[in-house]
């Protein structure tokens, strides 16, 4: 692949805009002829077909031939040529990474899940990442000089433009993305993993046409991602988000952001895991009951959720609890964005109806009728797959999206 496109972009030169504009463009909406990307693009079809010819002639772009069309002249169709370079996603997990590779064309072509990886913010943490990514690569089969980014995903505050973490290994005063990046030998760019995970669901999930979207990520942590009018919503830091640290509750509870009463601290993964332990410890009944004493072997959520799946009682009950909870806190969002969409994701949405039903019937009770009537609430369809999904496809939109 010839990489003077590349570096055009970072020269930022018109016609290197315009180029950029055309691959956003058969990202977002696949395959199209010169008519309708010029009709799109609000460009002449002269100069629609002259970059069509040298992206072409660059090996961005792929001639796929004629359009069968009912009459006429049969326009031919031009898309991404899916072979012209390639983009890694890392998501970071509490106990694993999960690693992608997809082509140009956004299609998964390598990818491993639930890579062992204990995170600890450490040095050795970070270089341990760094060893599990290299080691990905060397094992793949492509030429290694077409892969054009990497996108780690990183709990916490993140500022995406400046490639900034102030959460998770923030051990210099240089950006992490060019920490990864001298350590990795790639171009590097970081995102939160919240939002990764919801322009995952955005590209290649459950959304249908949607444009204006709230994803709220129930994990070990709780936040949220926000599209409006189809573009993800950064705020001005890259800091939008941070649902779970709504001061919520008159508790006495630490939240590990260090303030008290935050909606994490009782409507979260880690919310479930404490509130069960204390459960049990109290004498109510669980078929983890058993399990409560092993320090070594430590109950895990993983195995929390699994009990719920298996209609363990007391695991039910606190998932309901923990949905009312979050549905009236939802209902909120829905009064202040009046969304289209409304995706529940993240571990504990693996519940399933165990976590959404509780959800709906609160937000029903706690939201503006008119408001809530447009907006639909559903599971996410990616489910553990859309924070590596969303991973992969912002190592390529950062590249190329104006």
């Amino acid at each position: 692949m010839k990489q003077h496109l590349l570096k055009e972009i970072e020269l930022g030169t018109k016609s290197a805009l315009l180029k950029k504009k055309i691959i956003t463009h058969y990202i977002y909406n696949g395959s199209s002829t010169i008519t309708d990307l010029s009709k799109e693009l609000d460009l002449s079809v002269p100069t629609v077909t002259k970059f069509i010819s040298e992206m072409c002639e660059e090996g961005y772009i792929n001639d796929y031939g004629k359009l069968e069309t009912s009459g006429g002249r049969h326009p031919n169709l031009y898309g991404l040529n899916p072979e012209s370079g390639y983009f890694i996603g890392v998501d970071i997990k509490r106990f694993a990474i999960n690693i992608g590779l997809i082509n140009f064309k956004g299609d998964m072509m390598e990818l491993k899940m639930n890579i062992p990886y204990k995170f600890e913010n450490s040095i050795e943490g970070l270089n341990e990442l760094c060893k599990l990514i290299s080691n990905f690569i060397k094992k793949l089969t492509i030429a290694k000089d077409k892969i054009l980014n990497i996108n780690v995903n990183v709990s916490g505050r993140v500022n995406p433009e400046s490639g900034y973490s102030f959460s998770q290994f923030n051990f210099e005063e240089r950006p992490l993305s060019e920490v990864l990046a001298e350590k990795l030998g790639y171009k590097v760019t970081i995102d939160n993993d919240t939002r990764a995970m919801t322009y995952g669901e955005y590209l290649k999930g459950c959304v249908n046409g949607e444009k204006d979207i709230i994803f709220v990520n129930i994990s070990w942590g709780l936040g949220v991602g926000i599209i409006i009018d189809g573009k993800i919503y950064t705020g001005k830091s890259g800091f939008s988000g941070e649902f779970g640290h709504t001061s919520t509750f008159d508790n006495e509870i630490i939240c590990h952001c260090g303030k008290k009463g935050c909606l994490e601290t009782e409507a979260s993964g880690s919310a479930l895991h404490r509130i069960l332990l204390e459960r049990i410890q109290n004498g109510e009944n669980s078929i983890l009951s058993n399990r409560i004493g092993d320090i070594n072997n430590p109950i895990t959520l993983d195995e929390i959720i699994a009990s719920v799946n298996k209609e363990d009682l007391l695991c039910i009950e606190i998932v309901e609890e923990i949905g009312q909870k979050l549905g009236k806190q939802i209902a909120g969002l829905i009064n202040l964005f009046n969304p289209e969409l409304v995706i529940i994701g993240g571990t504990i949405s693996l519940t399933g109806d165990y976590i959404t039903q509780p959800i709906k019937t609160a937000v029903r009770k706690y939201s503006l009728n008119l408001v809530n009537k447009d907006s639909a609430i559903v599971t996410s369809k990616l489910k553990d797959r859309a924070g590596i999904v969303g991973a992969c496809m912002l190592a390529r939109s950062r590249m190329f999206e104006c």
